[in-house]
């Protein structure tokens, strides 16, 4: 089959990106033609009214590491004060102002449905926010709970403003509220920053059909190059250094998903590539794409159907480049099935880290999936709508997709 490609040279930033970790059903990313440079405006949805609602930060934060490590990740409430059900047809993320925003790795935005909007602000701490490295939003709910807050937007360095494929939007209840997570990096910097969010509303009454991200990982796992050693290049300790800078779930994410991905947790494949293939629970398109690694990170792609005759490349990010990261708008939606499969590949080049500035200070290390800058992701972003053009929304709980599962 010809290749309905993602081409870009770019990446993610987004997203850092945690999935749970027991099995459960998870994630997945890619791309296609630059969100920024959309041919449509928000404004042309079908002549609906659109509103603006803008954001920041109550406070400035003045990020800090925990445990010795070089990064933060910190979660802040913010009210959107969403008075009519409406759908997000555009987004913008903005750092903050100054050299201090290099700090910023990535932001995620989470829905925060009604029925969560207590235990969102209780986490809230009176509007401080509260640390919230891997991706449970509030702290203490669970895989269940974080099933319940979808992804509204990710954004990483060189994604600028996000405008969704014409006719889609993503669902956004009255009165929900909004999670803001932002990645500070250490290395580059720590002064406060006043983080801002912009987003683009049309009413429910526009009839769009309901986008959801859903991420799809692979698991690095990157030894230390030919004639770089220490005591961190042994798999092992590193994983121990893991949990001690994040908490001891990282080394049981990492465990797990060496099980969803059907490899052998205590001795996986090792080497400069990863890979992992996901399963298609329901029928719907594929929309947008985005890539993420981190700075080690050289090419990524997805494939649908891989290893069979009917296999497709959908995104190639070929020189991907982690200070321009973008989301893609596929020209021609992908049509999925149930049954069908998506695989994310990943490949990377470990002796950057001991070229780049931000990096080469840090002892050498043996690299896998990790919460900081100096760790590696294999993840995909990837947008999907339902096959009917009408398709409804429960409001009450507008998580859903295309249920990408290992």
């Amino acid at each position: 089959m010809p290749a309905r490609i993602a081409k870009g040279r770019h990446s993610r930033g987004w997203a850092s990106v945690l999935v749970g970790i027991a099995a459960a059903s998870l994630l997945a990313a890619c791309s296609s033609s630059p969100t920024g440079d959309s041919a449509h405006s928000a404004q042309l949805i079908d002549d609906a009214a659109v509103t603006t609602l803008s954001m920041t930060s109550p406070t400035p934060y003045t990020p800090h590491a925990q445990n010795g490590g070089t990064d933060d990740y910190h979660c802040t409430v913010l009210n959107p004060h969403v008075q009519q059900n409406s759908f997000i047809v555009a987004s913008q993320f903005f750092p903050g102002k100054g050299p201090s925003t290099v700090e910023v790795h990535h932001a995620i935005l989470f829905l925060v449905p009604p029925g969560l909007v207590s235990a969102a602000e209780t986490a809230n701490d009176g509007g401080t926010g509260w640390t919230c490295f891997g991706e449970p939003p509030v702290l203490g709910r669970g895989l269940g709970q974080f099933l319940d807050m979808p992804w509204l937007s990710a954004w990483a360095p060189g994604h600028g403003k996000d405008v969704l494929p014409l006719t889609t939007g993503t669902p956004l209840a009255k009165g929900s509220l909004i999670i803001m997570q932002v990645h500070y990096n250490l290395l580059v910097g720590d002064k406060p920053v006043s983080p801002s969010v912009q987003l683009e509303t049309v009413p429910a009454s526009a009839n769009l059909r309901p986008t959801t991200i859903q991420p799809v990982v692979a698991v690095p796992n990157i030894p230390c190059p030919a004639g770089v050693t220490g005591p961190l290049c042994d798999r092992t300790a590193e994983i121990a250094n893991l949990d001690q800078r994040f908490g001891a779930y990282m080394g049981l994410f990492d465990q797990g998903m060496e099980q969803i991905c059907g490899e052998d947790p205590a001795n996986p494949p090792v080497g400069d590539s990863t890979s992992c293939t996901w399963q298609i629970g329901q029928a719907g398109y594929i929309v947008r794409d985005m890539a993420h690694m981190h700075l080690t990170g050289v090419s990524e792609t997805l494939t649908l159907n891989p290893g069979t005759p009917q296999a497709e490349t959908i995104m190639d990010v070929p020189d991907y480049n982690f200070h321009y990261q973008r989301a893609y708008n596929l020209k021609n939606w992908v049509k999925v099935t149930a049954g069908e499969s998506v695989q994310v590949s990943c490949r990377y080049n470990p002796t950057l880290a001991q070229e780049l500035p931000a990096l080469r200070s840090l002892p050498p290390h043996f690299i896998t999936w990790g919460d900081g800058s100096s760790d590696e992701m294999c993840l995909g972003l990837v947008w999907e709508v339902p096959l009917n053009p009408n398709a409804t929304v429960d409001w009450a709980h507008p998580a859903g997709g295309l249920n990408i599962r290992a």
